[in-house]
């Protein structure tokens, strides 16, 4: 990975206005440089592993940051899965559309845990939590994140699992 050096002023203001600069970047390249299916579902999956280390190394010491990167690494994989199991309306919808909704995550996962098993819709059950009420409401303290930290493992290395064909 490399870091990309952003003007301060331009990350405060973005931050204010509740912007997710690196989701928005990685959704315009991934956008604008056309990926085939296969590099695609490969970037979600590298994307998720990343978040997944990221989060588990902030558990003690940023709570809010790290509920947010486990949340991320769900939210990745559920992009990586989706595209693997060409679920075409959704898709279709994303790329008109130039961004993934909650709202399509949510169809996605509905669609996904018919493939594979309600443990799916549990585990993003608890990324959710950990969205909403660790990283928006800032809730959520060390021990919440911990007990729900098996819930995201599962979902991501089940999920790889699943797109190399182990499965």
């Amino acid at each position: 990975m490399h870091t990309i050096r952003l003007p301060e002023k331009l990350v405060k203001k973005a931050m204010r206005k509740g912007i997710d600069i690196e989701r928005e970047i990685l959704d315009y390249l991934i956008r604008s440089l056309d990926l085939n299916p296969k590099d695609e579902i490969e970037l979600h999956m590298e994307l998720a592993e990343k978040y997944l280390d990221e989060g588990k190394k902030l558990i003690e010491e940023d709570t809010i940051q790290a509920s947010e990167k486990l949340y991320k690494a769900a939210e990745e994989i559920i992009k990586a899965l989706a595209i693997h199991y060409n679920l075409i309306d959704i898709l279709t919808k994303t790329k008109s559309r130039g961004r993934w909704t909650v709202t399509d995550i949510e169809k996605a996962v509905k669609e996904i845990s018919n493939k594979i098993g309600s443990w799916f819709l549990d585990s993003w059950d608890h990324a959710w939590i950990l969205h909403v009420w660790g990283f928006h409401e800032g809730k959520i303290d060390r021990e919440g994140i911990r007990i729900r930290l098996p819930a995201i493992e599962k979902m991501i290395e089940e999920s790889l699992k699943i797109i190399k064909g182990q499965h």
